[in-house]
């Protein structure tokens, strides 16, 4: 499965999606958690210290050798220098999958070990000095929409994204590479307007989301997220001491995690299975693709000096078995 976890800044987003991820670890899931926010804070709420997070590697940094190892021996990429953040797989391309290891994990994925469990963590790396006034965001966060037009996955298998707050991810094609994005909304007016400005986004490209309600104090805060999300409110989150208390960096068992909240993350996981039993290969492929024409005409063609349609291998649909086991 492949989620994503969105939001208004500062309505727990990366605290609930570093919850879920933990979630997951306990219950035996093999998770690859991936921290694409500006904000580079999931670390820390997997037990990172701050010096730990600021170590990851950044997977911009390691860009070109992630390009060069997915291309593999496409006969349509010349080049890794010709490949951009939406160029999709074809048949001679490196194929990801969750449970391997190859020199992507090996350079930019660091283990940590839960109170129950471990999990892989990738990150798109801060804003550096070189950045500031030069650079947007979104060109470190086309790493991860490289990796995941290029990973297979399968069942009770997860890859987690922490996505960046606000509706930033539309600048690209990343919103489409998820199974499920859970938005997470605070029982606010400021709350839900992110909810109703992605929901406007995201309609025409059958993006599925589910509303997350959080620091919901009673019945009064779940009716007004009922009364402005509808049947997108799949749960609500409530206050938490447990999470106060890692938020003050404090360590505590996931079992500790008041029961009505842990229900909550088994909800999101039996949603995440229903979700990506719908997933339609073609449909999944065929996005990227349309997302990797429009940038080539935007801007691609004419920074590679190349016409990147010509990347596109009609004959292949990542997650069909028969061309993923033959050219992984």
């Amino acid at each position: 499965m492949k989620i994503a976890f969105v939001g208004k800044g500062g309505s727990g987003k990366t605290t609930l999606s570093a919850l879920f991820i933990r979630h997951l670890a306990a219950v035996g899931r093999p998770v690859i958690a991936v921290d694409a926010d500006i904000n580079q804070h999931l670390g820390p709420a997997l037990g990172l210290t701050d010096d730990q997070a600021a170590r990851l590697p950044a997977l911009g940094a390691h860009l070109p050798d992630i390009k060069e190892y997915l291309r593999g021996d496409n006969p349509l990429i010349g080049s890794s220098d010709e490949m951009i953040k939406t160029t999709p797989p074809g048949r001679g391309s490196r194929l990801l999958r969750i449970v391997e290891e190859n020199p992507v994990y090996g350079a930019c994925a660091r283990p940590i070990a839960l109170d129950e469990g471990s999990v892989r963590l990738m990150a798109t790396g801060a804003f550096t000095e070189e950045d500031l006034g030069v650079a947007c965001y979104h060109s470190k966060v086309g790493a991860v929409e490289l990796l995941l037009n290029h990973l297979v996955d399968g069942r009770d298998e997860y890859v987690v994204t922490d996505m960046t707050a606000g509706s930033d991810s539309f600048a690209s094609g990343l919103f489409t590479r998820f199974d499920l994005t859970f938005l997470v909304a605070e029982p606010t007016r400021k709350g839900v307007s992110v909810y109703r400005q992605y929901k406007e986004y995201a309609r025409d490209f059958g993006v599925a989301l589910r509303v997350v309600g959080n620091k919901v104090q009673g019945a009064e805060d779940l009716a007004f997220l009922r009364r402005e999300v509808g049947e997108d409110l799949l749960a609500a989150f409530g206050q938490s001491d447990w999470v106060r208390r890692l938020e003050q960096g404090s360590e505590p068992a996931l079992s500790a995690l008041e029961p009505a909240n842990r229900t909550v993350l088994a909800r999101l996981e039996a949603e995440a299975d229903a979700a990506h039993a719908l997933r339609d290969p073609r449909k999944y492929t065929a996005q990227a693709v349309h997302f990797h024409l429009r940038n080539a005409e935007s801007w691609g063609n004419a920074k590679t000096g190349r016409d990147l349609a010509t990347q596109v291998d009609a004959g292949f649909v990542l997650g069909a078995d028969d061309l993923d086991s033959a050219h992984a």
